[in-house]
């Protein structure tokens, strides 16, 4: 009996203190990892012009190339040489040999890959420009003609789960 007891406080409490943290935590924007062409990834046959329109790449985010390790490289280079496709001296090669290759996005610039081998002639190739996450949203204060820890959105939810709680803890410990 003494084991369920404890566990059920253990519950209230954890419960309480999730409730405290989401109320308290402003939205995070978390990192997105971008399968370079999609369902097809890093070959020919894909315009990764395209595949990277409308995308938002931002600082954290991360390119997972995955290709034929056999026939395909993965080269940074700039901007001359990803329009000219010369691959003899990239900025960075990121070929592992595994066929799967991430590449973090940490600087906030146009970054240019290509394959060498003769695949970014035909296409194999793609331009991201990497910008700095989005602030996150404001929250404007609520109006209200008596301003107090009542009126305001956290203590709607906050007060009643707090109330829950606790007839929840006074009931357990009646039992005792």
């Amino acid at each position: 009996m003494a084991g369920l007891r404890r566990g059920i406080r253990w519950w209230a409490a954890a419960a309480v203190l999730t409730c405290v943290v989401m109320l308290i935590m402003p939205p995070e924007v978390s990192a997105v990892r971008y399968i370079v062409g999609g369902n097809m990834g890093w070959t020919t046959n894909v315009n990764y012009t395209v595949w990277a329109q409308g995308k938002q790449f931002y600082l954290g985010d991360w390119l997972f190339f995955v290709y034929d390790r056999n026939q395909m490289n993965v080269l940074e280079v700039n901007s001359t040489d990803y329009d000219n496709c010369i691959s003899d001296h990239p900025l960075h090669d990121w070929t592992t040999g595994a066929g799967r290759e991430v590449v973090p996005l940490n600087v906030t610039k146009t970054r240019y890959f290509i394959s060498g081998k003769g695949f970014c002639f035909g296409g194999v190739k793609v331009a991201i420009h990497v910008e700095k996450p989005p602030p996150p949203p404001t929250y404007s204060p609520q109006k209200s003609v008596s301003p107090g820890l009542l009126n305001s959105f956290r203590a709607q939810i906050f007060v009643p789960v707090l109330f829950a709680v606790a007839a929840a803890w006074d009931s357990f410990l009646l039992r005792l």
